[in-house]
């Protein structure tokens, strides 16, 4: 079960990540991205705070971003990953080609000096 929402805040599109995103779930964080993108974002921050699990099909919703951000210049960070979550992101290396802070106002001095 998850809960994906979205807020903005000074331009900014946060997309919160609550409970587990599994194969299923996947397709719900894919639309949300999707979404903040088609509306024009170039600076997102996700929220894992509250992320309990994420599966590989989870991890290729992000990874599926990657070159299309680059291109487009959209930057986006995650942050507040616990660390069993974290763990997963590093064992295959997408620790590396992601942008993750620990916490939230880490993430937004990086999108920041991303941005400029």
């Amino acid at each position: 079960m998850v809960q994906i929402r979205r807020l903005q805040e000074e331009g900014v599109d946060i997309i919160a990540i609550i409970g587990e995103i599994d194969a299923s779930s996947s397709i719900e964080l894919d639309l949300t991205i999707a979404k903040s993108v088609g509306e024009g974002f170039h600076r997102i921050l996700v929220d894992c705070t509250a992320l309990e699990y994420i599966s590989s099909a989870g991890l290729g919703v992000f990874m599926s971003y990657i070159e299309e951000f680059k291109d487009k210049k959209i930057h986006m960070v995650l942050f507040g990953l616990k660390d069993k979550v974290a763990n997963t992101f590093s064992i295959l290396g997408l620790a590396e080609l992601l942008h993750i802070c620990p916490t939230k106002q880490e993430a937004k001095q990086l999108l920041n000096e991303l941005s400029v």
